[in-house]
């Protein structure tokens, strides 16, 4: 059974359920949601997350979804077991205070067990093991009186398998799991009654969980660890929530030994063997790197359709490592040629089978992971450059190691992979000092930990919105889009976490309207300010408007006079000159992306934006920099279209209505069953939810300002619009006068007279400098003439006050070249200018067969002067800080040369 099969079971399984009814289908959500403690959705409960922590009203009481998912703590460990991916799908079904453990139980095992001509899966029953919490005696009860199993068939498990949590304080619950037996070639026997109540690792692959039922009852005080916790009650509504791993069902179906050989990934692997001529399943070491290609390129591939692009922190850090470790296996396996142009249409093509919108987003999609891939292949070259400098400098040295801090800075800082490091190394007869390496890994992971254990809790307690949202009964009714004032009335009112029955003068507080004109902020559009005036008089300035759960507005405010009380009138007045400033914006923004869309293709789409008053900023995917040209015709066209005055409007229609008209949307934004479109005339069109101007032509000009990147694949535009725009280029032009006037040119002669000054600037510069290398050079014939002789050696120590590190250079090589031929020569020049000294040595062939070194004698003089150096035996070069010691370093190298020349 294909994988597609076995996802579209599990779905009408639910959705088409008569015994505790029917679950509404739920599409994935995007791997990337708004939530502080996640990078990415990691489990199929996620996207459900308000739900089960009361922060929002679930709007049916049963649902089942195929969630895409992205775990990362293992990345490592991919491959080197059979059970480790970073991309899965799980499969779940959920009860939002509904159905409980006996429904729970019936449909998984219904499922489970039921005939394939039936519409089930069809599995061995003799092969299934369900597990429960020890001690749950009601959930062994249910399973015994649904599957019919003895007693001694239900494994008995303690907290670290089956009880949920968070991991903070919320809810959590006891667990049922079913599990597998793949038979005596995945692990040792055993007896079920006697197993628990820890699963013994070496039955991880034997007894495969395939489904963990999670009976969500309990409201937990304090998680100090998955088995350390207080259970402080029982939830208002007891939940369930369910997770099935698709490819492990998937494995199991295709009677295949691991996920990696299932029909959706084992196509990768085939391309592999054929690019790189070796086989899966001849070598450990060749079937580990086989492996983690096949799940590298999906979970790469997955994430890019969903928005993420590579960088260097977070999400992109991800993304970009997981590419990284698929090229470089590829590399490890023999391929040298760039990998992933041959891998990721074949992933491409399983994958679209369900997730349509990879062919869709192809050409982006396949931009962004080829550009990488690029990236990478260079930083492997300095990569190589570096460490050949290392294991260079190590051999001169003696050593046989290569430090641990060495090989962390070729990872840390120049993205070498260590097993790289380990294989060229060995290849030069070296060692690496594996240990300091991975105890400079495990600290930089200990300091992520932390830093992610900080942010748990960031959830936001959301209960006295939820209660305030609770008490209206509805929505808050949004009028922005028609009206800048309106009349509504005080519903709730929270400050200082919770909700409060009224305020003073001087007191912040969140005002809940049932209705407003003030938009909260979202989609990159900048929240309205303004002013609320109550009934009584009371008046309150409005500096903020955000919505912190679905379906509720809120204003944070200061009161200005009066006192403010839920139940009164409400006029609430937006500042329009700002709305209309940032409307304008927003509207520019939708213009521009349109305009580079056109000039640079469709891979030119929004990756983020800022709509702030007569200004925004654009962040769109690119996989360089953008051509002066192009810039100058994206703001022609979007100022052709503002003098073209085109009518900006809005429709609500269903998402399907919405592609199919050529809306687009925009990745990481949340979009409900219904969609708002704005369309500029019918050149642009997008979902949005913001404030728009009227028409074009209400946004005066727009000036762009220039583009830069900020980060891979990814570059930012800012512009002006409007008065702010105008504001600038009347700027421009006043600055443009004043230069005409004083270089006594028309403005279109400007940069032409420019460009002759700034070369005959440059002209004057290069003959100052011969001048200046000149006079330097004449003192040269002095040094040399004044040398000094210690024993047989010619010596010059000379302090060049004034003379950075090039001019000591210079001066060094031509007082060495003026020595006395066929003797001795050693010059040592130390220079300090703006704050820095450079050192300088330089000997000749003589002085080297002597035993002394230009090198040696800048590696003595450095901590003088407070800095370190080095170089070759014939010319060395350093420095350093520190300017009061330069005449005692000096001293040093005459002490130095007179100590080798004499042994």
């Amino acid at each position: 059974m294909d994988t597609a099969e076995i996802r579209r079971r599990f779905v009408a399984h639910f959705e088409q359920n008569t015994t505790v009814g029917a679950h509404t289908p739920v599409p994935s959500a995007s791997l990337l949601l708004d939530d502080p403690n996640l990078l990415f959705v990691n489990a199929g409960m996620v996207p459900f997350k308000p739900y089960f922590l009361g922060q929002e009203t679930p709007p049916f009481p049963r649902a089942t979804s195929v969630q895409k998912c992205v775990r990362t703590p293992d990345i490592e460990d991919v491959g080197k077991t059979t059970r480790h991916g970073t991309f899965f799908e799980m499969c779940g079904n959920f009860s939002f205070g509904d159905y409980f453990k006996e429904g729970a139980i019936e449909l998984a095992w219904d499922l489970v067990t039921k005939p394939l001509a039936e519409g089930g899966w069809g599995l061995d029953e003799a092969h299934l093991y369900p597990s429960i919490l020890d001690g749950d005696d009601e959930a062994l009860a249910l399973w015994r009186k649904v599957t019919g199993l003895p007693e001694e068939r239900i494994l008995r498990l303690g907290r670290k398998e089956n009880y949920w949590s968070m991991g903070i304080p919320g809810p959590g619950g006891p667990c049922s799991e079913i599990l597998y037996d793949r038979g005596a070639a995945y692990g040792p026997d055993f007896d079920p009654a006697t197993l628990g109540p820890d699963m013994p690792v070496a039955l991880e692959d034997r007894l495969l969980e395939i489904w963990n039922l999670v009976f969500m009852q309990d409201e937990l005080s304090a998680v100090r660890s998955k088995e350390d916790f207080d259970i402080a009650g029982s939830l208002p509504k007891r939940n369930i929530d369910t997770g099935m791993g698709l490819e492990r069902v998937a494995f199991l179906l295709q009677d295949k030994a691991n996920m990696y050989e299932i029909d959706v990934m084992f196509p990768v692997i085939e391309k592999a063997e054929e690019l790189t001529g070796r086989r899966y399943g001849a070598s450990h070491e060749d079937d580990v790197r086989f492996r983690v290609v096949a799940d590298h390129v999906r979970s790469s591939l997955m994430l890019i359709g969903d928005g993420v692009t590579p960088g260097n922190e977070a999400r992109g850090y991800v993304l970009r490592r997981l590419l990284r470790r698929a090229v470089r296996s590829m590399r490890l396996l023999g391929y040298e040629d760039p990998a992933l142009p041959e891998l990721f249409p074949v992933s491409r093509d399983k994958m679209g089978e369900t997730y349509t919108s990879l062919h869709q987003d192809w050409e982006r999609i396949s931009t962004v992971a080829y550009a990488e891939e690029h990236a990478f292949r260079q930083t492997l070259r300095a990569g190589t450059t570096i460490f050949d400098q290392a294991t260079a400098e190590l051999k001169k040295s003696g050593g046989t190691q290569l430090t641990g801090d060495k090989a962390f800075a070729l990872h840390d800082t120049y993205g070498f992979p260590i097993d790289l490091t380990l294989e060229m190394a060995a290849e030069q007869g070296l060692a690496v000092d594996e240990a300091g390496f991975r105890r400079l890994m495990n600290e930089q992971r200990q300091r992520a930990k932390d830093d992610a254990k900080a942010k748990k809790g960031q959830h936001r307690d959301a209960s006295a919105y939820r209660q305030v949202a609770d008490s209206m009964g509805r929505a808050v009714e949004f009028t922005g889009y028609d009206v800048v004032t309106d009349e509504g009335s005080v519903r709730g009112l929270v400050a200082a976490g919770g909700v409060v029955s009224s305020a003073g003068p001087g007191d912040d507080v969140e005002i809940v309207l049932d209705r407003t004109p003030f938009y909260a902020e979202g989609g990159g559009q900048l929240a309205d300010q303004g002013v609320i005036e109550l009934e009584n008089g009371a008046r309150l300035e409005v500096r903020d408007v955000q919505s912190p759960v679905t379906g509720l507005i809120v204003h944070h405010a200061t009161v200005l006079s009066g006192e403010v009380t839920a139940g009164l009138g409400a006029h609430a007045v937006v500042d329009v000159e700002r709305r209309r400033a940032i409307s304008r914006a927003h509207t520019a923004t939708h213009m521009v992306h349109k305009a580079f869309r056109e000039a640079l293709g469709e891979t030119a789409t929004q990756a983020g934006s800022e709509n702030a008053p007569g200004r925004f900023r654009f962040d769109f995917s690119a996989v360089g920099a953008v051509p002066a040209s192009v810039m100058s015709d994206v703001e022609a066209r979007v100022n052709e279209v503002v003098l073209d005055d085109l009518a900006v409007h809005a429709e609500v229609m269903s998402q399907a209505e919405a592609v199919k008209s050529g809306a687009m949307a925009l990745f990481g934004e949340k979009y409900g069953d219904r969609v708002r479109v704005v369309s500029v005339g019918d050149w642009a069109r997008e979902l949005c939810g913001g404030t728009h101007a009227g028409s074009s032509g209400k946004l005066g000009v727009i000036k762009l300002l220039g583009e830069s990147s900020i980060g891979s694949g990814v570059r930012r535009v800012e512009a002006l619009v409007g008065s702010d725009a105008y504001r600038f280029l009347a700027r421009e032009h006043v600055l443009v006068a004043q230069l005409s006037d004083t270089l006594k040119v028309r403005p279109e002669q400007l940069p032409e007279r420019v460009n002759d000054l700034v070369e005959k600037l440059r002209t004057a510069e290069k003959e100052i400098e011969k001048v200046r290398v000149a006079q330097l050079l004449a003192a040269g014939g002095e040094l040399a003439a004044g040398a000094a002789k210690v024993g047989p050696v010619n010596l010059v120590a000379h302090r060049a006050d004034g003379a950075g590190g090039g001019d000591v250079r210079t001066l060094a090589l031509d007082v060495r070249g003026r020595l006395p031929q066929g003797e001795p020569g050693v010059v040592v020049v130390i220079g300090a200018a703006d704050g820095k000294v450079a050192v300088v040595a330089a000997i000749n062939d003589e002085a080297q067969a002597r035993g002394l070194s230009a090198n040696d004698l800048v590696r003595a003089v450095g901590p003088l002067v407070g800095g370190k150096g080095g170089g070759k035996a014939d010319v060395a070069q350093g420095g350093g800080t520190d300017a009061s010691r330069i005449d005692e370093a000096l001293a040093l190298v005459t002490t130095e040369v007179g100590r080798v020349a004499a042994g």
